[in-house]
């Protein structure tokens, strides 16, 4: 496989490079933060110095594509709750993916994957699947289903959607927020969570069989209650038990993975959940 520029080596992008690493795939990565820089080199990227803004991108984003045929855009929207309307937020993260294109276009790039979220579909009820109309609530979903729109409908390069549930791993798990908390909402609303390993497992997945032009739901298949799943998490890790309010929710949704599991032959971690 060609080389791949890593977009945003965070939480997700900095142990997905080094996975890639390991399979004998050049890396470009890309960090805001200059002291994060030495921490990419050590792991063996090729690390940039990117900043992906309204208003433009700083000049290292050219080398930072160089000789990639597939890029990784896992940049989150950072938008805050307050930002209620498109017009209030200025648009801010469709005007970063607007002026990324141009730099997409000039570039070897053939193949986009773009990193984004279960909250295109708002808390629809039912069985939610990748065809199942987007009707997002928040403005970070509102964004993200425009910015995934102009990849998608781009003809200069073939891009696939990656919408991830809630995130979870080893250092990263909602129950830490949640514990010896009082009156917490919708004890009976299915989690929709996916693992920091599932993440990065099903995103190789998608480059070694080359899945083009999909959208996937990235969810596993594990839907207890909320109620349920942290009071029994929170006990496996000795922290106070969250106590949910008795009124029950109208929240229903669940997000199915059945596509990834059929489309990629893919067999989620469950042992992680």
């Amino acid at each position: 496989m060609t080389k791949i520029s890593i977009l945003g080596c965070g939480w997700l992008g900095l142990p997905l490079a080094k996975a890639l690493l390991k399979k004998g795939i050049a890396i470009n990565g890309s960090t805001t933060s200059e002291n994060k820089l030495p921490i990419l080199k050590e792991a063996g990227i090729n690390s940039f110095l990117v900043n992906v803004e309204s208003e433009g991108i700083s000049e290292s984003i050219e080398s930072f594509l160089a000789e990639s045929e597939i890029l990784i855009v896992d940049i989150p929207p950072k938008l805050r709750a307050s930002q209620s309307s498109l017009a209030q937020s200025e648009m801010t993260f469709v005007n970063k993916i607007k002026n990324l294109i141009p730099f997409i276009e000039k570039s070897a790039v053939k193949s986009v994957l773009f990193v984004s979220s279960t909250s295109v579909y708002g808390d629809d009820n039912g069985f939610i699947t990748e065809e199942t109309n987007p009707n997002p609530e928040t403005e970070s979903g509102k964004q993200l289903l425009l910015a995934e729109n102009l990849l998608l409908e781009n003809l200069n390069f073939t891009t696939t959607i990656l919408r991830f549930g809630g995130l979870i791993g080893e250092d990263r798990h909602p129950v830490k927020f949640l514990a010896g908390k009082e009156n917490i909402e919708n004890p009976d609303a299915p989690v929709n969570l996916i693992h920091q390993n599932d993440c990065i497992g099903i995103i190789e997945a998608i480059l070694s069989q080359s899945k083009w032009k999909e959208i996937f739901n990235a969810v596993a298949p594990y839907h207890p209650t909320r109620a349920e799943y942290y009071t029994q998490k929170a006990a496996q890790k000795n922290l106070p038990l969250p106590k949910f309010s008795l009124q029950q929710s109208n929240i229903k949704k669940v997000i199915s993975s059945e596509k990834i599991e059929s489309i990629l032959d893919y067999k989620f971690r469950l042992e992680d959940y």
